[in-house]
């Protein structure tokens, strides 16, 4: 029954834990007074790498425990380096954000059609749905996001037409 479920829960109890793993290697490099900028570095690299992957996919299904475990791992990197990390949240939006303009600049792309903008050039439409699920998949988040800062979006995509 498990395998029809159509959450992201093992998905993201898998994340986790390769992030926890990781995290182990951040803390011996800790040890061995590294720099603050080669710990950056390092989490980035390893850590953050595995809690992105696919990000822009399962991140808007996943429920608000697996976010919490998901910010619990970037919470216990910034005490292990001691800087403030992105979030997230924050994170997702900002992949969103640079996926959403190279699909609507690539013809190509199978998603192009649903990223049209409006008649008066400064948003996007929004993509319609009957139920929440679709409503919380990447294409209608990268719509919001894209429609929150259109100003800066809408004017990158009319100068690559």
């Amino acid at each position: 029954h498990e395998l029809f479920s159509l959450t992201w829960s093992r998905n993201n109890t898998g994340i986790v834990k390769q992030a926890h793993q990781r995290l182990h290697y951040l803390r011996k490099l800790k040890q061995a007074s590294l720099p603050t900028n080669i710990l950056r570095t390092f989490y980035r690299g390893t850590v953050e790498s595995v809690l992105t992957y696919c990000i822009n996919m399962w991140h808007s299904n996943c429920n608000c425990s697996d976010r919490k475990d998901l910010q619990r791992v970037v919470r216990g990197a910034e005490r292990i380096i001691g800087v403030s990390l992105p979030s997230v949240q924050g994170l997702f939006q900002s992949r969103c954000l640079k996926k959403a303009p190279s699909i609507a600049k690539d013809t190509l792309h199978p998603f192009h059609t649903h990223l049209d903008l409006l008649p008066s050039g400064k948003r996007y439409r929004s993509i319609k749905a009957r139920t929440t699920r679709p409503q919380h998949s990447f294409l209608p988040q990268a719509v919001w996001l894209l429609n929150s800062h259109s100003t800066r979006f809408c004017s990158f995509y009319a100068l690559t037409l």
